[in-house]
């Protein structure tokens, strides 16, 4: 969707909106569009649209009023994003081609407002590619945003805030496609390509690369499938000499379980497991398309969990490349085991100041938080907040989960080092202590479970059903608040 900044709505287009606060006078309006609110009960609350008609110069005008709540409500960013977003939900399928934003009332600041525009802008994406019969009116229409009134500062707010819902809509395109087009091999071209100009540095890893590393659990994964695994590196350098901040993503491209088999009903879902590396590429692609002032490295691990006659087995001990020995108990485990040989690697490598890995790691997190929060764990206390701040303020909310030595010992291998599984209690937490085994001691981490939240069956304040993006504007958060505050 297209932003435009003028400086008076263009006469051909139809649709003028307005955000407002709660409790706001449109006075100034058509006596109708007034009584037409006070009849539907228009407050200006959080999300809420109404819509009228009125002529205006002799042509007729749909008039619509987005409410941001209160103008002195604590989450006003976010629900100014709800303000924008709700527009595009209302006109997105409307048979108008363009609209035009009033952002001169609701006194926002320069980067409300670009708030505001970049929820309505991600709430128009879309995936149709594969969709041939999709009726007329079902389609979008919507194509341009003619923005007036915006506060000053606004335009060079919005050339940042543009380039974080770059960042967004590259996550939602690598979870949204299938399997047979997003596999390891083509998730790097994609990155290549998507990346191309920015200045970012991308290395490659190929099965024998990581072979002569030793990475035997990664590979051990993906050595049923026909698809060959990759490791996937992308280095931006923005801060001097700074050590840099360091994401690691689970990229199942597909996940069958393995020899573990998943049951076939909602397997469909698992081209999404790959949704932690979607989010560190898009959240990648946003950092380095604004240039961000910091040193930060994303690190994906990609592979596909097959049930072919040379898949792994349950039973079977890998040796990882930090040397330690994991008895696969169960190959449906396998995100943990893709996890530990890219985290020792991004720890070898790179020397982080700080390493958070993003994983749709346990359906146990989606029966612990459900489809609001992504669990957080964490050795460090600062790190923790920080993540937590950073998902208040973006949206991609967090909740805290313990971790401890208690936790640990259920992971302990009769016959080798770790077990991929522990008993069925504490599922998530288990498998954050195995990823923690693999980080080096004075290393602050955090492994965020996003199980629950990179899908959604219903729209959200920014999305509609789907892939909601989530975890890429954390990351890009995260960058701005601690490796370049």
């Amino acid at each position: 969707m297209q932003i435009q900044f003028t400086d008076s709505p263009p006469p051909h287009v139809r649709v003028h909106a307005r955000i407002v606060n709660q409790g706001d006078s449109f006075s100034d309006l058509d006596p109708a569009i007034v009584d037409g609110a006070s009849a539907a009960r228009f407050k200006g609350r959080t999300g809420q649209v109404f819509e009228g008609f009125a002529m205006v110069n002799g042509s007729l005008r749909r008039i619509a009023l987005s409410g941001a709540g209160e103008a002195d409500a604590d989450k006003r960013r976010l629900n100014v994003e709800k303000a924008g977003a709700a527009l595009t939900a209302k006109y997105l399928c409307s048979g108008e081609a363009a609209m035009v934003v009033d952002l001169g009332h609701a006194n926002l600041s320069a980067d409300e407002a670009a708030a505001a525009l970049m929820a309505l802008r991600l709430r128009g994406w879309r995936h149709d590619k594969y969709r041939t019969k999709l009726a007329k009116e079902k389609r979008p229409s919507l194509e341009k945003v003619y923005v007036v009134g915006a506060p000053s500062g606004t335009e060079k707010s919005w050339e940042e805030a543009s380039a974080i819902a770059k960042g967004v809509e590259f996550t939602r395109m690598l979870v949204t496609e299938p399997a047979n087009i997003v596999y390891p091999e083509s998730f790097v071209e994609l990155c290549k390509e998507a990346f191309e100009g920015t200045g970012a540095e991308i290395t490659v890893l190929d099965v024998a690369d990581m072979e002569k590393l030793g990475m035997g659990a990664l590979l051990g994964v993906g050595q049923g499938s026909e698809r060959p695994s990759r490791l996937l590196a992308i280095r931006w350098n923005g801060g001097g000499d700074e050590k840099p901040t360091v994401f690691v993503g689970k990229g199942v491209t597909f996940d069958t379980g393995g020899i573990s088999l998943k049951p076939p009903p909602g397997m469909e879902d698992m081209k999404w497991d790959m949704g932690g590396a979607g989010a560190v590429a898009g959240g990648m692609l946003a950092i380095a398309s604004r240039k961000a002032k910091a040193n930060v490295v994303a690190v994906m691990g990609l592979v596909e969990n097959m049930p072919d006659g040379k898949a792994q087995r349950p039973g079977d001990v890998v040796t990882t490349m930090s040397g330690q020995t994991v008895e696969v108990l169960n190959t449906d485990a396998e995100g943990r085991l893709v996890l530990c040989d890219a985290l020792h690697w991004a720890q070898e490598e790179y020397d982080p100041a700080r390493i958070i890995d993003l994983a749709t790691l346990t359906g146990a997190m989606i029966i612990a938080l459900g489809h609001e929060h992504g669990g957080l764990f964490s050795n460090d206390d600062e790190l923790a907040d920080q993540l937590l701040e950073a998902g208040k303020a973006t949206g991609d909310k967090l909740w805290r989960m313990p971790i401890g030595p208690a936790y640990d010992k259920l992971i302990d291998s009769p016959i080798a080092d770790i077990k991929n599984v522990g008993p069925r209690p504490a599922g998530s937490i288990t498998a954050a202590q195995f990823l923690l085994r693999f980080i080096k001691k004075g290393i602050p981490w955090a492994h965020l479970d996003v199980a629950g939240t990179v899908w959604s069956d219903k729209p959200g304040h920014s999305w509609d059903k789907g892939a909601t993006g989530y975890g890429a504007r954390l990351i890009d958060r995260l960058v701005k608040d601690v490796a370049e505050g």
